[in-house]
């Protein structure tokens, strides 16, 4: 499990292309029959992503949690952006398909991972946060999440948000996610973009074509930055850095909080024109 550490405006302001890379973007999440992890020490997320192809995959320990399993102290949420998959809890077996999401509470002892086709393989993206208290494990289908269509096409942000894990869906001790899914001919996402100091944010870019990227944006309001990100690959969001990107083509992302706060719709606006 990789560890990265935190970055102060000052630091990243500074910060060349490779640097920022380096920092925030988060490449080969879904290779094949392993789990990747990345642990960052904004809100002490863990973010990865496992793809079961030939085999089941189980959720090893880690050693910098100092704990007796990965969950002791910890939820989770996962959501599949491939083909039909399963997971295993505690026994337990879950049919997760394409956008589906389950979330796993503190204290879940074993988790695995399969695809129910190895020629259509899932691919389940992660993300975990310390938890303060144990809430039941849920699978949530995309159908039956709250969402809402915002945008138009004129401002090229037509797109549809699902929310999943949040005050009014799964119960979680402060994990906040869900996903949204840009229309054709769309392709700016959280433009008027926002920050919230309270909540640190990642992003997972998923049904990105081959042969097209994302340009994300951080950084300050007024000291703005881009990533170029392509298919499968996340960026950590620091909490005083706005998140929000344009593709060369529609596409998806899940986004994920953690941190002082549960509510979803605190969040500090950012203007259009005050961006630098």
């Amino acid at each position: 499990m990789e560890i990265r550490f935190q970055n102060s405006p000052a630091e990243v302001k500074n910060m060349d292309t490779q640097l920022l890379r380096n920092n925030f973007l988060i490449q080969k999440l879904m290779t094949d029959d392993v789990i990747t992890l990345m642990y960052s020490h904004y809100d002490r997320v863990i973010i990865g992503g496992v793809k079961p192809v030939s085999k089941t995959v189980s959720l090893a320990n880690e050693n910098e949690l100092r704990a007796e399993y990965f969950l002791q102290r910890r939820e989770m949420g996962i959501i599949n952006v491939g083909g039909d998959g399963q997971i295993i809890a505690d026994g337990q077996t879950f049919s997760v398909n394409k956008l589906d999401c389950l979330y796993l509470g503190k204290g879940t002892k074993s988790v695995s991972f399969k695809s129910a086709d190895q020629n259509k393989t899932a691919c389940f993206y992660i993300l975990s946060a310390p938890a303060h208290q144990a809430y039941p494990t849920t699978l949530l289908k995309k159908e039956n999440t709250i969402s809402n269509t915002v945008g138009s096409l004129e401002t090229s942000n037509h797109r549809t948000i699902y929310k999943y894990i949040h005050a009014e869906g799964i119960q979680s001790a402060q994990l906040v996610m869900g996903l949204t899914i840009l229309e054709k001919g769309s392709v700016w996402n959280t433009m008027p973009a926002h920050t919230h100091t309270r909540r640190m944010e990642a992003y997972f870019y998923f049904d990105v074509p081959e042969d097209q990227v994302v340009f994300h944006l951080m950084g300050e309001p007024q000291q703005t930055r881009h990533i170029v990100v392509q298919n499968h690959e996340a960026v950590i969001s620091p909490p005083w850095s706005i998140h929000s990107g344009c593709g060369t083509s529609n596409y998806g992302f899940i986004w994920g909080m953690a941190g002082e706060n549960y509510t979803y719709t605190d969040m500090d606006a950012v203007s259009i024109n005050a961006l630098r």
